[in-house]
């Protein structure tokens, strides 16, 4: 199956900087069928919300959960799948075309853009519920705080309230090679810096599986240093504006202090052996600082990866939902 893009321009767009776009474009892409209650609206509708390097096709991971009776039934929920502001596809650095001119960013920012999509061109005034992974997962935590009525349900995947400790670390050590890079121009460069990116994605590739599992997947010296130089070549295809501003957005999101806010039922789900986000840091306390919320752990070898066994949460998921 494949996921076809949609786009809707939000006209006089503001951040929270105060400054205010004329356009901002968002990429999005919904499956199922809407179904509405009876005033005629729109009742079963559930947002996902995709990681740091992902796009609107990253729910492509839960789709052979959209079949009749599974989790996500496509002939039960209305899925709405955005490109998140700041990532090409919606409008970013990039995309724009206004290169280091492009208004820095917030999450927050990030989920009014999406709200803004959601209400006036989609005409949702009440989504059945978000879903958050990673970064997306900052999205999702950030909906629940701002806009705590407007959903039933959220499930954050592999997240947390902050950006603190390591993650901070490594958010600035990434863009830190980027800025010091000559050809980075302070953001004003005509070709993309292409060994600050190539590092860059080479660098996360540290962090994305168990410590372990790197001995395991990658059992010789050149079998490691293959998997490293396909990293740095999948950097090749980022833009080092649209990682430094991205990286802004993550570096000043803390939102701990409101978590009482939240009012939907949430799920939270993390993973022992992500490097990221360690669940007795991230996953337990936010847990603990959000009423009516479960928790759930699993094991995986992958890593942060570990998000892409499905199956591992799907059960859980699926009673967490139909019991909303």
């Amino acid at each position: 199956m494949e996921l076809k893009p949609h786009y809707y321009t939000l006209k006089d767009f503001k951040f929270e900087s105060g400054e205010v776009l004329k356009e901002v474009k968002m990429e999005y892409t919904t499956l199922g069928e809407v179904q509405r209650d009876g005033q005629g609206k729109i009742n079963n509708a559930i947002l996902f919300l995709h990681g740091w390097a992902g796009d609107y096709n990253s729910f492509m991971r839960f789709i052979n959960l959209t079949e009749p009776g599974e989790v996500f039934d496509r002939e039960k929920y209305y899925i709405i799948s955005t490109t998140a502001l700041g990532s090409p596809g919606s409008s970013s650095p990039s995309a724009s075309g206004l290169g280091k001119d492009f208004p820095q960013y917030t999450v927050a920012d990030m989920v009014n853009a999406q709200k803004r999509l959601i209400k006036e061109h989609l005409e949702i005034n009440h989504l059945l519920g978000v879903i958050g992974t990673s970064m997306g997962g900052f999205q999702s935590i950030q909906w629940g705080v701002s806009y705590s009525t407007f959903m039933d349900f959220l499930i954050h995947i592999v997240t947390g309230p902050a950006v603190i400790g390591r993650n901070l670390a490594i958010f600035q050590l990434m863009n830190n090679l980027i800025e010091t890079d000559p050809s980075y121009m302070d953001g004003d460069y005509q070709e993309n810096p292409l060994v600050a990116v190539k590092n860059l994605n080479q660098f996360m590739f540290l962090f994305a599986f168990t410590i372990p599992y790197y001995h395991k997947a990658f059992p010789s010296p050149e079998i490691l240093l293959q998997a490293l130089d396909e990293q740095g070549a999948e950097g090749l295809k980022l833009d080092a504006r649209d990682i430094v501003w991205r990286n802004r957005a993550a570096i000043s999101f803390d939102i701990r202090s409101e978590l009482y806010k939240t009012r939907a039922k949430s799920l939270i789900i993390g993973i022992e052996g992500d490097e990221y986000f360690p669940p007795e840091i991230e996953a337990i306390p936010l847990s603990k600082s959000i009423e009516n919320s479960e928790l759930f752990i699993y094991k995986s070898e992958l890593g942060h990866l570990g998000i892409n066994q499905v199956e591992k949460m799907k059960d859980v998921i699926l009673d967490f939902i139909s019991n909303k």
